[in-house]
């Protein structure tokens, strides 16, 4: 099991808000289908993101080339923690964590934290690349407009 760990990132949003709003997988989908997927896709062009769905506690998606992914929230600690696993589909299972922390009333600190289960060959291919994408997706976390 390889850990990956974000940078800590500095919101300009209330702790309770930007809980709400992360901890709903329907708000990330308007949110990726109003351009984020084709970003993604300009910044890694050898992962295409296609067929995104979701429900308040679970999204799917078909990677190109790997299949469809499957994630789900597992736990929601308010206004801390959220906890997010892979259910399969994918040629490795991760669990995934969103942490918060008050720095004031009106800003908050996130950090991510990726724990993934992938053979070698996989490891060697997508390593370095899980380590920058765990910090890409802390920024873009980090910038998404929190309402």
């Amino acid at each position: 099991m390889e850990k990956y760990v974000s940078e800590v990132k500095l919101i300009d949003h209330n702790q309770q808000i930007i809980f709400e709003y992360l901890s709903n997988f329907e708000n990330l989908s308007e949110y990726l289908n109003s351009g984020l997927i084709e970003k993604i896709t300009k910044q890694v062009p050898q992962v295409k993101i296609t067929d995104f769905e979701s429900d308040r506690d679970s999204c799917k998606f078909n990677i190109t080339g790997m299949g469809v992914a499957r994630i789900r929230i597992v736990n929601r600690e308010p206004f801390k923690t959220i906890k997010v696993e892979s259910s399969g589909g994918l040629p490795l299972s991760f669990t995934f964590w969103i942490q918060l922390l008050p720095e004031t009333p009106h800003q908050t600190k996130m950090r991510l934290t990726l724990h993934a289960d992938m053979n070698m060959m996989i490891k060697m291919m997508a390593g370095n690349k899980l380590a920058e994408g765990i910090n890409q997706l802390a920024e873009t976390l980090s910038k998404l407009p929190y309402k």
